[in-house]
């Protein structure tokens, strides 16, 4: 095996990887993500015991217990590059001895789920739902620096999306990914599904106007009319497309779970997203903790 340079691997003078500050022995294989490092404690707070807590920057993280099934609630903060750093240090926890500097012969899969906000994009997806995302396409270009691999399903509709929004056209090299089946299929009673579009930004990349003229001014209109066979686009954000694509690239099981904060299409915001955030953290949880293996 070929040993990985502290040039590419970064390990902290206590053992903990750089940007997490997390030792392996410190996290557990499910695995809850959250943009908001606030939001950790508002996981958290439904664990029976607490392991441990650390931070660093905006990553936040607690481990502990809710029965005997392990957790670990860590923060992302904002965006697909934020996801680059903590899905590949969430990886090299489990995959790389940190004595040796090499990957581990015998590899660990994770449960990943993240739980996050978003905004509808389907007038009969209402604020205070949640959207379990059956796949992430990615207009934020993250994947685009790594060696994609795609199924044919997710090729077609690639090709069809492409198609419909000529967005491949310009400056966006869209890509796609989907869920793990294994974790999306506890998320079906009460959460709608389909495809989550992911951004690389909360104005102009989502078709807000403020000061700025827009690149594509029909952005909404053109992700909201895309349909292929079964899906359609339900909603749009920051991260999942990332989760996605990185999670599957690395062998672990991800689903992501939106709360539904804004509708762009009726311009409703919800009037207590604080709430339905709560109302997904417990339902979930639930979830996870007795359905998941």
């Amino acid at each position: 095996m070929n040993r990985i340079a502290e040039s590419e691997l970064i390990i902290n003078e206590r053992g903990a990887v750089y940007h997490l500050n997390c030792r392996p022995e410190e996290i557990a294989t499910n695995i809850i993500t959250v943009g908001d490092p606030e939001r950790v404690k508002e996981v958290s707070k439904y664990f029976d015991s607490i392991e441990f807590k650390n931070s660093h920057r905006e990553f936040v993280t607690h481990t502990g217990y809710i029965g005997k099934k392990r957790i670990t609630c860590v923060s992302t903060g904002i965006g697909p590059d934020n996801i680059d750093i903590v899905l590949n240090e969430l990886d090299a926890l489990v995959n790389i001895d940190f004595e040796t500097r090499t990957i581990r012969e015998k590899l660990t899969t994770l449960n990943i789920i993240r739980l996050g906000t978003s905004g509808s994009l389907q007038k009969n997806i209402p604020v205070d739902s949640v959207v379990a995302s059956t796949h992430g396409l990615g207009l934020d270009n993250l994947m685009n620096f790594y060696r994609i691999k795609n199924n044919e399903e997710e090729i077609q509709i690639l090709q069809a999306f492409n198609t419909h929004t000529q967005l491949s056209t310009g400056n966006i090299a869209p890509y796609i990914h989907m869920a793990s089946v294994h974790l999306l299929k506890h998320f079906t009673n009460n959460y709608h599904q389909g495809i989550t579009v992911t951004c690389p930004g909360f104005y102009g990349p989502q078709g807000r106007v403020l000061r700025l003229g827009l690149a594509q001014p029909q952005l909404i209109n053109n992700l909201t009319s895309f349909n292929f066979g079964n899906y359609s686009i339900t909603n749009f954000e920051m991260e999942t497309s990332a989760i996605y694509g990185l999670g599957y690239l690395l062998g672990h099981h991800c689903v992501s779970l939106s709360a539904i904060v804004a509708n762009r299409i009726s311009q409703e915001f919800s009037k207590d997203g604080n709430l339905a955030v709560e109302n997904m953290i417990r339902q979930s949880l639930e979830i996870i903790a007795t359905q998941i293996d």
